[in-house]
Protein backbone atom coordinates (compact mmCIF):
# COMPACT_ATOMS: atom_id res chain seq x y z
CA UNK A 1 0.00 0.00 0.00
CA UNK A 2 1.11 3.59 -1.01
CA UNK A 3 2.06 5.67 2.26
CA UNK A 4 0.73 8.80 3.15
CA UNK A 5 3.20 10.69 2.03
CA UNK A 6 3.51 8.94 -1.57
CA UNK A 7 -0.32 9.95 -2.25
CA UNK A 8 0.18 13.43 -1.29
CA UNK A 9 3.39 14.01 -3.21
CA UNK A 10 1.05 12.53 -6.37
CA UNK A 11 -1.10 15.36 -5.08
CA UNK A 12 0.98 18.58 -4.51
CA UNK A 13 -2.54 20.62 -3.71
CA UNK A 14 -3.33 17.75 -0.92
CA UNK A 15 0.49 18.56 0.51
CA UNK A 16 -0.51 22.24 0.44
CA UNK A 17 -3.88 21.91 1.99
CA UNK A 18 -2.72 19.16 4.67
CA UNK A 19 -0.05 22.06 5.72
CA UNK A 20 -2.54 24.30 6.29
CA UNK A 21 -4.77 21.89 8.50
CA UNK A 22 -1.79 21.43 10.47
CA UNK A 23 -1.59 24.97 11.24
CA UNK A 24 -5.29 25.19 12.45
CA UNK A 25 -6.43 27.13 9.61
CA UNK A 26 -8.56 24.14 7.48
CA UNK A 27 -8.75 21.39 9.64
CA UNK A 28 -11.27 18.84 8.16
CA UNK A 29 -15.05 19.68 9.76
CA UNK A 30 -18.52 18.80 9.36
CA UNK A 31 -20.21 20.09 6.30
CA UNK A 32 -23.46 22.06 8.09
CA UNK A 33 -25.91 24.17 5.86
CA UNK A 34 -27.97 26.60 7.98
CA UNK A 35 -31.45 26.59 5.42
CA UNK A 36 -34.32 29.07 7.18
CA UNK A 37 -37.23 26.62 6.59
CA UNK A 38 -35.66 23.52 5.08
CA UNK A 39 -36.58 20.57 5.04
CA UNK A 40 -34.52 17.14 5.32
CA UNK A 41 -33.88 15.33 2.69
CA UNK A 42 -34.78 11.62 2.17
CA UNK A 43 -32.47 8.91 2.39
CA UNK A 44 -32.19 6.24 -0.37
CA UNK A 45 -29.90 3.80 1.25
CA UNK A 46 -29.03 1.79 -1.69
CA UNK A 47 -28.80 4.19 -5.07
CA UNK A 48 -27.73 7.26 -3.83
CA UNK A 49 -30.97 9.72 -2.41
CA UNK A 50 -34.96 9.58 -2.95
CA UNK A 51 -35.28 13.84 -2.35
CA UNK A 52 -39.06 15.02 -2.68
CA UNK A 53 -40.00 18.67 -2.79
CA UNK A 54 -37.01 20.23 -5.31
CA UNK A 55 -36.08 23.51 -4.59
CA UNK A 56 -38.66 24.67 -2.59
CA UNK A 57 -37.69 22.54 0.55
CA UNK A 58 -34.67 25.44 1.05
CA UNK A 59 -34.80 28.66 1.73
CA UNK A 60 -35.57 31.24 -0.76
CA UNK A 61 -33.68 33.62 -2.71
CA UNK A 62 -30.41 32.28 -1.48
CA UNK A 63 -29.03 29.96 1.08
CA UNK A 64 -26.57 30.50 3.59
CA UNK A 65 -23.91 27.66 3.82
CA UNK A 66 -21.78 27.28 6.53
CA UNK A 67 -19.80 24.87 4.96
CA UNK A 68 -16.38 24.71 6.93
CA UNK A 69 -15.01 22.13 3.32
CA UNK A 70 -16.10 24.60 0.77
CA UNK A 71 -18.10 27.50 1.02
CA UNK A 72 -20.28 28.15 -2.57
CA UNK A 73 -18.94 31.04 -4.93
CA UNK A 74 -19.88 34.45 -3.35
CA UNK A 75 -20.41 33.07 -0.25
CA UNK A 76 -24.05 31.97 -0.59
CA UNK A 77 -25.69 29.39 -3.03
CA UNK A 78 -27.85 31.34 -5.73
CA UNK A 79 -31.34 29.74 -5.16
CA UNK A 80 -34.00 31.41 -8.45
CA UNK A 81 -37.06 29.50 -7.83
CA UNK A 82 -39.97 31.84 -6.74
CA UNK A 83 -41.31 30.68 -3.44
CA UNK A 84 -44.66 29.44 -2.52
CA UNK A 85 -44.95 31.10 0.34
CA UNK A 86 -46.54 34.47 0.89
CA UNK A 87 -48.09 33.74 -2.76
CA UNK A 88 -45.10 34.50 -5.07
CA UNK A 89 -44.93 31.74 -6.91
CA UNK A 90 -49.07 32.29 -8.09
CA UNK A 91 -48.16 36.28 -8.10
CA UNK A 92 -45.12 35.46 -10.87
CA UNK A 93 -47.19 33.16 -13.18
CA UNK A 94 -50.00 36.15 -13.24
CA UNK A 95 -47.57 38.37 -14.40
CA UNK A 96 -46.06 36.54 -16.66
CA UNK A 97 -48.93 35.66 -18.54
CA UNK A 98 -49.81 39.34 -18.50
CA UNK A 99 -46.47 40.10 -20.61
CA UNK A 100 -46.62 40.75 -24.16
CA UNK A 101 -42.75 39.34 -25.08
CA UNK A 102 -42.33 35.72 -24.67
CA UNK A 103 -39.13 34.06 -25.76
CA UNK A 104 -39.15 30.06 -26.13
CA UNK A 105 -36.47 28.13 -24.97
CA UNK A 106 -35.27 25.35 -26.84
CA UNK A 107 -34.34 22.07 -24.63
CA UNK A 108 -30.38 22.97 -23.67
CA UNK A 109 -31.90 26.22 -22.64
CA UNK A 110 -34.23 25.05 -20.39
CA UNK A 111 -31.68 23.13 -18.96
CA UNK A 112 -29.52 26.60 -18.45
CA UNK A 113 -32.88 27.53 -16.76
CA UNK A 114 -32.52 24.56 -14.47
CA UNK A 115 -28.88 25.33 -13.90
CA UNK A 116 -29.15 28.55 -12.91
CA UNK A 117 -32.51 28.33 -11.21
CA UNK A 118 -30.50 25.85 -8.32
CA UNK A 119 -27.21 27.71 -7.84
CA UNK A 120 -25.05 25.58 -9.91
CA UNK A 121 -23.73 28.33 -11.32
CA UNK A 122 -23.17 30.86 -8.17
CA UNK A 123 -22.89 33.95 -8.30
CA UNK A 124 -25.06 34.10 -11.52
CA UNK A 125 -28.47 35.56 -11.17
CA UNK A 126 -29.51 34.55 -14.53
CA UNK A 127 -28.45 34.62 -18.42
CA UNK A 128 -25.48 36.43 -18.69
CA UNK A 129 -25.32 40.34 -19.24
CA UNK A 130 -22.64 41.06 -21.81
CA UNK A 131 -20.19 42.31 -19.16
CA UNK A 132 -20.33 38.96 -17.56
CA UNK A 133 -20.11 36.61 -20.77
CA UNK A 134 -16.95 38.70 -21.95
CA UNK A 135 -15.53 38.17 -18.85
CA UNK A 136 -16.64 34.56 -18.77
CA UNK A 137 -15.58 34.13 -22.73
CA UNK A 138 -12.26 36.22 -22.10
CA UNK A 139 -11.16 35.41 -18.55
CA UNK A 140 -12.77 32.16 -17.45
CA UNK A 141 -14.24 33.79 -14.92
CA UNK A 142 -16.47 36.60 -13.18
CA UNK A 143 -16.00 38.87 -10.86
CA UNK A 144 -18.67 38.82 -8.00
CA UNK A 145 -20.44 41.41 -6.18
CA UNK A 146 -17.48 41.10 -3.44
CA UNK A 147 -14.84 42.37 -6.28
CA UNK A 148 -13.58 38.39 -5.91
CA UNK A 149 -12.93 36.65 -9.64
CA UNK A 150 -14.95 33.10 -9.48
CA UNK A 151 -14.70 30.47 -12.13
CA UNK A 152 -17.31 30.78 -14.74
CA UNK A 153 -15.46 28.95 -17.99
CA UNK A 154 -18.82 28.81 -20.55
CA UNK A 155 -21.09 31.20 -21.79
CA UNK A 156 -24.25 30.46 -19.90
CA UNK A 157 -26.55 32.86 -22.10
CA UNK A 158 -29.99 32.80 -24.15
CA UNK A 159 -30.48 33.71 -28.18
CA UNK A 160 -32.82 35.70 -29.35
CA UNK A 161 -33.74 36.06 -33.46
CA UNK A 162 -33.82 40.06 -34.66
CA UNK A 163 -37.61 39.93 -35.44
CA UNK A 164 -37.81 39.64 -32.04
CA UNK A 165 -34.98 41.35 -30.79
CA UNK A 166 -36.80 44.20 -32.67
CA UNK A 167 -39.79 44.41 -31.41
CA UNK A 168 -38.72 44.31 -27.58
CA UNK A 169 -36.45 47.24 -27.84
CA UNK A 170 -39.75 49.39 -29.72
CA UNK A 171 -41.93 48.53 -26.93
CA UNK A 172 -39.07 49.20 -24.42
CA UNK A 173 -39.68 46.29 -22.90
CA UNK A 174 -37.78 45.16 -19.46
CA UNK A 175 -39.32 41.89 -18.64
CA UNK A 176 -39.75 38.79 -20.87
CA UNK A 177 -41.66 35.77 -20.06
CA UNK A 178 -39.46 32.33 -20.88
CA UNK A 179 -41.70 29.64 -22.54
CA UNK A 180 -41.04 25.99 -23.26
CA UNK A 181 -41.86 24.45 -26.34
CA UNK A 182 -45.54 23.94 -25.92
CA UNK A 183 -45.97 27.81 -24.99
CA UNK A 184 -46.07 26.83 -20.96
CA UNK A 185 -44.13 29.39 -18.88
CA UNK A 186 -40.96 28.67 -17.35
CA UNK A 187 -39.84 31.70 -15.63
CA UNK A 188 -39.10 35.57 -16.41
CA UNK A 189 -36.11 37.39 -16.73
CA UNK A 190 -36.09 40.94 -15.79
CA UNK A 191 -33.94 44.15 -16.03
CA UNK A 192 -33.11 42.86 -19.67
CA UNK A 193 -29.85 43.73 -21.67
CA UNK A 194 -29.91 42.65 -25.53
CA UNK A 195 -26.41 42.75 -27.07
CA UNK A 196 -24.78 41.17 -30.33
CA UNK A 197 -23.86 37.59 -30.52
CA UNK A 198 -20.84 37.36 -32.15
CA UNK A 199 -20.92 33.24 -32.93
CA UNK A 200 -17.85 33.13 -34.34
CA UNK A 201 -15.44 34.69 -31.54
CA UNK A 202 -17.96 32.19 -28.79
CA UNK A 203 -16.95 29.32 -30.93
CA UNK A 204 -13.11 29.66 -31.37
CA UNK A 205 -12.56 30.65 -27.86
CA UNK A 206 -14.64 28.05 -26.14
CA UNK A 207 -13.58 25.16 -28.10
CA UNK A 208 -10.41 26.70 -29.89
CA UNK A 209 -11.33 25.32 -33.03
CA UNK A 210 -14.30 26.33 -35.95
CA UNK A 211 -14.40 23.57 -37.29
CA UNK A 212 -17.83 21.78 -38.52
CA UNK A 213 -19.63 19.34 -36.94
CA UNK A 214 -18.83 20.24 -32.69
CA UNK A 215 -21.77 18.37 -31.32
CA UNK A 216 -23.07 21.90 -28.71
CA UNK A 217 -22.33 24.08 -31.58
CA UNK A 218 -24.71 22.37 -34.12
CA UNK A 219 -27.39 21.83 -31.12
CA UNK A 220 -27.54 24.93 -29.70
CA UNK A 221 -25.61 27.90 -31.73
CA UNK A 222 -25.37 27.30 -35.64
CA UNK A 223 -29.40 28.08 -35.54
CA UNK A 224 -29.73 30.45 -32.88
CA UNK A 225 -30.37 34.06 -32.86
CA UNK A 226 -27.82 36.84 -33.37
CA UNK A 227 -28.78 38.43 -30.50
CA UNK A 228 -28.29 37.41 -26.91
CA UNK A 229 -30.28 38.70 -23.96
CA UNK A 230 -29.49 38.59 -20.30
CA UNK A 231 -31.22 39.69 -17.08
CA UNK A 232 -32.29 38.22 -13.67
CA UNK A 233 -33.96 35.12 -13.49
CA UNK A 234 -36.93 34.27 -11.69
CA UNK A 235 -38.42 30.43 -12.12
CA UNK A 236 -41.84 29.89 -11.38
CA UNK A 237 -41.47 26.38 -10.23
CA UNK A 238 -38.97 23.69 -10.06
CA UNK A 239 -37.69 22.32 -13.24
CA UNK A 240 -39.03 18.65 -13.72
CA UNK A 241 -38.68 16.09 -16.85
CA UNK A 242 -40.81 13.50 -15.64
CA UNK A 243 -38.79 10.84 -16.83
CA UNK A 244 -38.28 8.48 -13.80
CA UNK A 245 -35.38 10.11 -13.14
CA UNK A 246 -36.56 13.27 -10.88
CA UNK A 247 -35.67 12.16 -7.40
CA UNK A 248 -32.03 11.92 -8.72
CA UNK A 249 -31.21 15.52 -9.64
CA UNK A 250 -30.63 17.18 -6.16
CA UNK A 251 -30.06 20.67 -6.26
CA UNK A 252 -26.33 21.94 -4.79
CA UNK A 253 -28.72 22.64 -1.35
CA UNK A 254 -30.13 19.24 -1.57
CA UNK A 255 -27.04 17.66 -1.84
CA UNK A 256 -25.14 19.74 1.45
CA UNK A 257 -27.88 18.78 3.25
CA UNK A 258 -27.62 14.92 2.73
CA UNK A 259 -23.81 15.10 3.31
CA UNK A 260 -24.25 17.19 6.47
CA UNK A 261 -27.11 14.36 7.27
CA UNK A 262 -24.00 11.68 6.64
CA UNK A 263 -21.40 13.64 8.51
CA UNK A 264 -19.20 13.78 6.05
CA UNK A 265 -15.77 15.77 6.74
CA UNK A 266 -15.00 15.74 2.98
CA UNK A 267 -16.84 15.10 -0.05
CA UNK A 268 -14.75 14.09 -3.30
CA UNK A 269 -17.40 14.30 -6.66
CA UNK A 270 -16.37 12.30 -9.83
CA UNK A 271 -18.62 12.92 -13.23
CA UNK A 272 -19.09 10.47 -15.68
CA UNK A 273 -21.25 10.81 -19.19
CA UNK A 274 -21.00 7.04 -19.75
CA UNK A 275 -21.23 3.72 -17.48
CA UNK A 276 -18.65 3.06 -14.63
CA UNK A 277 -15.98 0.48 -15.84
CA UNK A 278 -14.12 -1.40 -12.75
CA UNK A 279 -11.37 1.15 -13.43
CA UNK A 280 -13.50 3.89 -12.48
CA UNK A 281 -14.79 1.69 -8.86
CA UNK A 282 -10.94 1.40 -8.04
CA UNK A 283 -10.32 4.76 -8.84
CA UNK A 284 -13.08 5.82 -6.34
CA UNK A 285 -12.99 3.26 -3.53
CA UNK A 286 -8.96 3.69 -3.65
CA UNK A 287 -9.46 7.61 -3.42
CA UNK A 288 -11.73 7.18 -0.29
CA UNK A 289 -9.36 4.92 1.48
CA UNK A 290 -6.80 7.85 0.78
CA UNK A 291 -8.60 10.55 2.17
CA UNK A 292 -8.95 7.96 5.22
CA UNK A 293 -5.24 7.78 5.55
CA UNK A 294 -4.94 11.59 5.55
CA UNK A 295 -7.39 11.75 8.59
CA UNK A 296 -10.42 12.38 6.97
CA UNK A 297 -13.42 10.45 9.11
CA UNK A 298 -15.81 10.49 6.51
CA UNK A 299 -15.34 11.25 3.21
CA UNK A 300 -18.02 10.75 1.02
CA UNK A 301 -18.16 9.86 -2.65
CA UNK A 302 -20.77 12.38 -5.03
CA UNK A 303 -21.06 10.08 -8.35
CA UNK A 304 -22.36 12.95 -10.63
CA UNK A 305 -23.57 11.88 -13.98
CA UNK A 306 -24.15 14.27 -16.53
CA UNK A 307 -27.85 14.54 -17.50
CA UNK A 308 -27.83 17.20 -19.78
CA UNK A 309 -27.39 17.60 -23.57
CA UNK A 310 -25.04 14.52 -24.89
CA UNK A 311 -24.04 13.92 -28.50
CA UNK A 312 -25.82 11.54 -29.98
CA UNK A 313 -22.80 8.29 -29.32
CA UNK A 314 -22.54 8.85 -25.69
CA UNK A 315 -24.96 5.96 -23.78
CA UNK A 316 -28.42 7.32 -22.82
CA UNK A 317 -28.99 8.44 -19.42
CA UNK A 318 -31.49 6.36 -18.37
CA UNK A 319 -29.62 3.04 -19.03
CA UNK A 320 -26.44 4.91 -17.17
CA UNK A 321 -28.83 5.83 -14.19
CA UNK A 322 -29.93 1.71 -14.26
CA UNK A 323 -25.98 0.70 -14.35
CA UNK A 324 -25.20 3.28 -11.68
CA UNK A 325 -28.07 1.69 -9.74
CA UNK A 326 -26.67 -1.81 -9.67
CA UNK A 327 -23.51 -0.86 -8.88
CA UNK A 328 -24.02 0.25 -5.38
CA UNK A 329 -26.82 -2.95 -5.24
CA UNK A 330 -23.80 -4.87 -6.25
CA UNK A 331 -21.69 -3.55 -3.27
CA UNK A 332 -19.25 -2.27 -6.06
CA UNK A 333 -19.39 1.25 -4.13
CA UNK A 334 -20.02 1.45 -0.29
CA UNK A 335 -23.96 2.93 -0.59
CA UNK A 336 -23.16 4.40 2.92
CA UNK A 337 -20.36 6.41 1.47
CA UNK A 338 -22.00 7.12 -2.20
CA UNK A 339 -24.41 9.38 -2.84
CA UNK A 340 -26.03 9.28 -6.62
CA UNK A 341 -27.19 12.31 -8.25
CA UNK A 342 -27.50 13.76 -11.63
CA UNK A 343 -25.94 17.27 -12.72
CA UNK A 344 -28.42 18.88 -15.03
CA UNK A 345 -25.85 20.77 -16.96
CA UNK A 346 -25.57 20.12 -20.89
CA UNK A 347 -22.42 19.06 -22.19
CA UNK A 348 -20.09 21.54 -24.31
CA UNK A 349 -17.47 19.13 -25.21
CA UNK A 350 -14.95 21.91 -24.81
CA UNK A 351 -12.28 19.77 -23.24
CA UNK A 352 -10.07 21.98 -20.79
CA UNK A 353 -12.10 24.67 -20.99
CA UNK A 354 -15.26 23.18 -20.22
CA UNK A 355 -13.94 20.86 -17.09
CA UNK A 356 -13.36 23.85 -15.22
CA UNK A 357 -17.56 24.27 -15.05
CA UNK A 358 -17.85 21.35 -14.17
CA UNK A 359 -15.60 21.39 -10.96
CA UNK A 360 -16.64 25.25 -10.44
CA UNK A 361 -20.16 23.85 -10.38
CA UNK A 362 -19.29 20.97 -7.93
CA UNK A 363 -17.58 23.50 -5.52
CA UNK A 364 -21.53 25.03 -5.31
CA UNK A 365 -22.74 21.32 -4.29
CA UNK A 366 -20.44 21.14 -1.92
CA UNK A 367 -17.59 19.28 -2.91
CA UNK A 368 -14.16 20.14 -2.01
CA UNK A 369 -11.97 17.52 -3.84
CA UNK A 370 -12.84 16.82 -7.77
CA UNK A 371 -11.34 13.96 -9.41
CA UNK A 372 -10.23 14.58 -13.07
CA UNK A 373 -9.22 11.90 -15.57
CA UNK A 374 -7.51 11.59 -18.83
CA UNK A 375 -8.79 14.20 -21.39
CA UNK A 376 -11.88 15.53 -19.31
CA UNK A 377 -14.67 16.68 -21.36
CA UNK A 378 -12.61 16.45 -24.30
CA UNK A 379 -13.97 14.41 -27.97
CA UNK A 380 -12.03 13.39 -31.31
CA UNK A 381 -11.24 15.97 -33.68
CA UNK A 382 -14.62 16.40 -36.04
CA UNK A 383 -13.15 16.13 -39.11
CA UNK A 384 -9.78 14.96 -38.46
CA UNK A 385 -8.22 11.90 -36.96
CA UNK A 386 -7.14 12.97 -34.04
CA UNK A 387 -8.33 14.07 -30.67
CA UNK A 388 -9.31 17.56 -30.32
CA UNK A 389 -7.12 18.34 -27.18
CA UNK A 390 -3.98 17.55 -25.18
CA UNK A 391 -5.31 14.49 -22.85
CA UNK A 392 -3.27 16.02 -20.44
CA UNK A 393 -4.11 20.03 -20.50
CA UNK A 394 -7.81 19.37 -18.24
CA UNK A 395 -5.88 19.05 -15.39
CA UNK A 396 -3.04 20.50 -15.64
CA UNK A 397 -5.45 23.83 -16.31
CA UNK A 398 -7.91 22.83 -13.59
CA UNK A 399 -4.71 22.76 -11.47
CA UNK A 400 -4.14 26.88 -11.98
CA UNK A 401 -7.59 28.00 -13.44
CA UNK A 402 -8.70 31.20 -11.48
CA UNK A 403 -10.92 31.03 -8.82
CA UNK A 404 -10.54 27.46 -8.14
CA UNK A 405 -7.92 27.45 -5.63
CA UNK A 406 -9.84 26.17 -3.04
CA UNK A 407 -10.79 22.95 -4.89
CA UNK A 408 -8.20 19.84 -4.34
CA UNK A 409 -8.00 18.11 -8.01
CA UNK A 410 -7.23 14.76 -7.94
CA UNK A 411 -5.76 13.28 -10.96
CA UNK A 412 -6.41 10.06 -12.41
CA UNK A 413 -3.78 7.79 -11.73
CA UNK A 414 -3.22 3.90 -12.20
CA UNK A 415 -3.98 1.63 -9.24
CA UNK A 416 -2.26 -0.97 -8.29
CA UNK A 417 -3.33 -3.63 -5.54
CA UNK A 418 -1.17 -3.01 -3.00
Amino acid sequence: MATQAAFLAGFPQLAAQQGRDRAGTGAPARVSVAAIGSAKVGGGARVGVKAGGGAEAVARRGVRCRASLIEPDGGRLVDLVAPEEGGRRAALRREAAALPHRVRLGRVEKEWVHVLSEGWASPLQGFMREHEFLQALHFNSIRGADGRMVNMSVPIVLSLGDAQRRAIQADGATRVALVDDRDRTIAVLSDIEIYKHNKEERIARTWGTTAPGLPYVEEAITNAGDWLIGGDLEVIEPIKYNDGLDQYRLSPAQLREEFARRNADAVFAFQLRNPVHNGHALLMTDTRKRLLEMGYKNPVLLLHPLGGFTKADDVPLSWRMKQHEKVLEEGVLNPESTVVAIFPSPMYYAGPTEVQWHAKARINAGANFYIVGRDPAGMSHPTEKRDLYNADHGKKVLSMAPGLERLNILPFRVCHPS
